[in-house]
């Protein structure tokens, strides 16, 4: 599917929850097993948290993609955060990595969160994905995760 088309109908509302999930441009070079660029991404999150850009809910930073939860605020769109987020890790990790070119696929998924949705259980299934990819044996062994519930 063309990276334009999944544009098509992509709305942001203030003040709305969001589910998002960017993939590396390469997948097989799973960065985020690396404890310094993998907390390169949560600096990115909380910045964008800490300046009220978003107010994050959860997330955790897979080996080769990252699930993010957040409530989106008044002062950037949908798009602008995830722009922001993809470019300022990318610049950050490039650099650190020595290395030039993309780090992000262009395309991201993102689900707006309906009134009646149980934010918590997506919270959750949000963090339990690398107990479901056999990354760990309990949640709490993985270092790269978390909720506002906790």
């Amino acid at each position: 599917m063309p990276y334009d088309s999944l544009r098509i109908g992509r709305f942001s509302e203030a003040n709305r929850a969001y589910f998002v999930t960017t993939v590396l441009a390469e997948r097989d070079r799973r960065y985020f097993t690396d404890l310094w660029l993998a907390r390169i991404m949560v600096a990115e999150m909380r910045r964008l948290h800490d300046a009220g850009v978003v107010h994050s809910l959860a997330w955790v930073v897979m080996p080769d993609h990252l699930h993010w939860l957040f409530q989106i605020g008044e002062a950037a769109t949908l798009a602008q955060v995830v722009k922001n987020l993809k470019a300022r890790s990318a610049h950050r990790i490039n650099q650190r990595l020595n290395r030039q070119g993309p780090l992000w696929q262009k395309a991201y998924y993102d689900h707006a969160l309906r009134r009646d949705e149980d934010v918590r259980q997506i919270a959750r299934y949000i963090c339990a994905n690398p107990l479901r990819a056999g990354l760990v044996r309990m949640v709490g062994d993985y270092s790269h995760w978390d909720a506002i519930w906790l």
